[in-house]
């Protein structure tokens, strides 16, 4: 069964891939008209994580950024598909970085790179940065239950280099690779809620404490990596910049979740610049403190 349907879907996700560009944000318009008006996806999940990220905003104010959120939402997964078909000479005009000789820097230090980004802009995109790097990249993801599309989602993910590896890889892959001495940088998407039943540290995000993930830090620390910040900015409909930050050169000196709470500083400052770039879909503030020794 799982082969019939991916037979059926990859030939329309073929063709609304090879779109000519305006046809294709004509057709991601269609599909927000669906998606936003009539099926209303995680519409109540959206409004509630907005109510609780900008307060101080009228009821109005916030309905503007959830109707520009899911128009960029239906951009974002339908330029994922485009990745099948998109040539490298359009990705390098559609996604920029406008200072490598940073993350350059860091990489002539000798020392792998965990590289942190949030849900934000055009995260899928992020992958051909791996087309500019000078040691192995590797991008973590968590893997589909169809076979046939977990295989689609890896070679659109790759087809710019990156290596993908699943959750469960990803301490095996890193401590191999350590101990090889071999130097790559990893990609982490780390500002979103881990269970609270897991979760060893907590920390605010727009003044709420939630559960952090602190998996990226406790990894660099644990085998000496420098840590850095991938931050994206979206120029224009199908345009986005990207920048890099360091974040720390010497993790094992920096107190335990720091560099954490760092990053989630860095999350929430590019979201106040443009909230409706930001993946609100998702219950960020499912598990939150509601006094010192309650939780809810």
């Amino acid at each position: 069964m799982q082969l019939v349907v991916f037979i059926l879907v990859y030939p329309i996700l073929w063709l609304i891939s090879i779109l000519p560009y305006r046809l294709f944000y004509l057709f991601s318009d269609f599909i927000c008209f669906f998606v936003y008006r009539v099926i209303g996806y995680r519409k109540g999940t959206v409004r509630e994580n907005l109510l609780i990220a900008f307060p101080e905003k009228t009821a109005e104010e916030r309905r503007t950024i959830e109707r520009k959120f899911y128009h960029h939402m239906c951009d974002l997964f339908l330029e994922i598909i485009k990745t099948l078909t998109i040539t490298e000479e359009e990705m390098n005009k559609r996604f920029t970085i406008s200072n490598l000789e940073v993350l350059k820097e860091m990489e002539n230090k000798g020392k792998s790179i965990a590289l942190m980004t949030g849900h934000y802009a055009s995260y899928e995109w992020s992958v051909s940065v791996n087309k500019k790097l000078s040691v192995k990249g590797y991008a973590i993801y968590k893997k589909i239950a169809n076979r046939h599309f977990d295989k689609l989602v890896r070679d659109i993910r790759t087809k710019f280099g990156a290596n993908l590896i699943t959750t469960k890889e990803t301490i095996p892959t890193i401590e191999a690779n350590h101990i090889a001495g071999v130097q790559s940088i990893y990609g982490f998407a780390s500002d979103q809620s881990p269970k609270a039943s897991r979760a060893i540290n907590w920390g605010p995000f727009f003044g709420v404490e939630t559960p952090l993930q602190t998996g990226a830090e406790m990894l660099a620390k644990k085998f000496d990596m420098n840590v850095m910040f991938m931050r994206i900015r979206k120029v224009k409909r199908g345009y986005y910049e990207s920048s890099f930050e360091v974040i720390s050169n010497d993790a094992k000196s920096v107190p335990d979740f720091e560099l954490t709470h760092l990053f989630m500083r860095k999350v929430e400052e590019q979201i106040l610049e443009a909230p409706e770039y930001y993946l609100w879909t998702h219950k960020r503030w499912k598990h939150h403190r509601t006094s010192e020794t309650g939780l809810s």
